[in-house]
């Protein structure tokens, strides 16, 4: 089988719920990286990439309808290069990565774009048609996270749980005590920071200009999660190439 290596990764910053990515439409956002990993090598005709795949767990809003194709479209890319999306929730874009390794090295492809998008401050309201003509039992769902529309047999079947109560499951079977929780954080956010200030995530994070009125523009280019600079924003996307040789 053909090998395959990623020679590159980007990244935009990940910002925080309803802030300085908020303006952003979640396309756009996703044409970001892919831009700038063109930008970074310029010699390369983007007409030769095989594809783009790109992982997004929403697709309700401006993510809808195929957003790896809109966000390559909306970086310059030329109309032959085809894009997919990839919905495995919170692994779409380690998928994205694997589709394009497997795409390789099946020799179906020589060069792929793969990453992944996702904006919950913008993620729509959603509601449903009502099952009859002017019926009252339309139901109205926040796309930002979580189950919606849900059928009840899935979830006579198997429950229909969000991220946190499935926590609280797992601190029920495994005996985790809210100190080790804590301890877990803790360490992530200390290695985090640590990290930041070394300068490791700035090889790989592509600074954005954010637009504000009556002031220069905001130059988005940390992660706001890392709590010893948190303050505003929400949103992420990504790029990176797995290429293949024989």
């Amino acid at each position: 089988m053909i090998e395959a290596y990623i020679i590159d990764g980007i990244r935009t910053a990940i910002g925080n719920f309803r802030g300085s990515l908020s303006s952003i439409r979640t396309d756009d956002l996703a044409s970001i990286p892919v831009r700038a990993l063109l930008d970074k090598y310029p010699d390369l005709d983007p007409g030769l990439v095989d594809d783009v795949y790109m992982g997004c767990a929403n697709q309700a809003g401006e993510d809808n309808r195929n957003v790896a194709r809109m966000a390559l479209l909306l970086a310059g890319m030329p109309y032959t290069v085809p894009g997919e999306t990839i919905n495995r929730l919170c692994a779409s874009g380690m998928s994205a990565v694997i589709h394009g390794q497997r795409a390789i090295a099946c020799g179906d492809a020589d060069l792929i774009i793969s990453g992944g998008v996702e904006h919950m401050t913008r993620a729509p309201w959603v509601i449903s048609k009502a099952s009859t003509p002017f019926g009252n039992d339309a139901e109205m769902f926040d796309s930002s996270f979580g189950w919606r529309f849900i059928n009840p047999k899935m979830k006579a079947l198997y429950g229909t749980e969000a991220m946190g109560e499935t926590a609280e499951n797992l601190v029920e079977m495994y005996n985790i005590s809210r100190l080790d929780q804590d301890s877990f954080a803790y360490n992530s956010q200390k290695k985090a920071a640590e990290a930041r200030k070394n300068g490791r995530f700035a090889r790989e994070i592509i600074p954005i200009p954010i637009p504000r009125k009556k002031e220069e523009p905001l130059i988005f280019s940390d992660d706001e999660f890392i709590k010893e600079n948190a303050d505003r924003g929400t949103g992420q996307s990504q790029a990176g190439i797995p290429v293949g040789v024989p």
